[in-house]
């Protein structure tokens, strides 16, 4: 199987439109992302018939509950064999180190490659102004470990986002996983305190002169590659293009 640059994200509750798209948008390079959306309509059994498609497929099931829970979800997901799984790092060390031993338990079990586990670090619809009331929030609970800290002074505002997904980025590598997902933006900084060897998978992806939606931090495919992101995650700017097929070789014509 080629190792992807993109994974193209089927956000749909339609199992037969899913498997259109992923028919049409099939190259080497391309996997495909779904959902919660897709996963509360279809569960693991809809999950399965993506899979078997042959295509690399990230089951993006964000996962964030108590250690055995979360670990037993991973599991179950382990077993379809799909690329990559994730987990929200706030969800805490204990609960990421019970994840991954999950993920490679069963893997050796089963006798296959194990999938990819990552971690959701800040989604990309927060910004500097929601993160600093989620922060906020946090710091007086007390729950500076799981990566919210508010610096002193509004002058430090634009800096909350940043230190955020750093520690919560380090909480990850340090808990044995394999990366995380983060904003094009925050690139450069987990580069700088995780090092090459840790995989980063970027949605908030946007080529130029399309539409944010309710993406707060974004780059074009060519700028979040050059930074350094092993993956890209892309949506409606395909999916919902008149021709999908004709979109994607468009973006994939700005990477070489």
């Amino acid at each position: 199987m080629t190792t992807p640059k993109l994974f193209i994200a089927l956000d749909t509750p339609d199992l037969d439109q899913a498997l259109s798209l992923a028919k049409q948008l099939d190259a080497p390079e391309v996997g495909l992302k779904i959902g919660l959306e897709f996963l509360s309509a279809h569960g693991p059994q809809g999950a399965a018939k993506m899979i078997e498609t042959g295509r690399p497929v990230f089951i993006d099931c964000k996962l964030h509950d108590i250690p055995n829970t979360v670990a037993g979800a991973i599991r179950a997901l382990t077993r379809l064999r799909p690329y990559m799984l994730n987990v929200h790092a706030a969800g805490g060390p204990a609960m990421m180190t019970a994840a991954k031993e999950a993920v490679m338990d069963e893997a050796a079990q089963g006798g296959f490659t194990a999938p990819k586990l990552l971690a959701v670090t800040l989604l990309t619809s927060i910004n500097e102004e929601d993160a600093f009331s989620i922060g906020t929030c946090f710091c007086r609970r007390k729950l500076k470990d799981l990566g919210f800290t508010v610096p002193e002074g509004e002058e430090m505002r634009p800096h909350i986002v940043r230190g955020q997904v750093h520690r919560l980025a380090t909480l990850a590598k340090e808990s044995g996983l394999d990366g995380i997902v983060c904003a094009p933006t925050d690139i450069n900084i987990v580069r700088q305190a995780c090092g090459d060897d840790f995989q980063l998978l970027t949605p908030g992806i946007r080529p130029k002169g399309a539409e944010k939606g309710d993406q707060k931090r974004t780059l074009t495919p060519k700028e979040a590659l050059d930074l350094g992101s092993n993956y890209l995650v892309i949506g409606r700017p395909i999916t919902q293009a008149k021709d999908p097929a004709l979109a994607l070789r468009n973006i994939l014509g700005t990477l070489s």
